[in-house]
This record gives structure tokens, C-alpha cells and sequence, in this order.
């Protein structure tokens, strides 16, 4: 993934995620997001595949 996993594995995800879909964001936006609620994080990422899914560029 060329990414740090040292942060955890979920800011990996997001990372990855938002890069794939060129989503704006940073490395420190992605680790500050999931360091302070993994729950919201996982959320936001899960509703995104979602729209994507539906709009069948997933």
C-alpha cells in the first residue's frame, strides 16, 4: 500500500481510499480523524463506498 501502517490500520485505509478517489486530504488529516473517533471514521468511509456502489464507480 506504500503507506505506514505504524499509525494503524485504519488511517492505512483512508489514506489509500482517499488517494485512489482523489479525495482532498492529508496524511495528518487522515491520522487526526482516526486517532480521535475510528468509529466516525469507519462510518464515513463505509456511507462513501455506499454512494460510490450506487453510483456504480466502486
Amino acid at each position: 500500500m506504500d503507506e505506514c501502517c505504524l499509525c494503524g490500520h485504519s488511517m492505512a485505509i483512508r489514506s489509500v481510499y482517499r488517494t485512489r478517489y482523489n479525495i482532498e486530504g492529508s496524511l495528518l488529516k487522515d491520522y487526526m480523524v482516526t486517532l480521535c473517533c475510528t468509529i466516525c471514521a469507519t462510518c464515513q468511509l463505509k456511507r462513501d463506498i455506499d454512494r460510490r456502489k450506487d453510483q456504480g464507480i466502486f
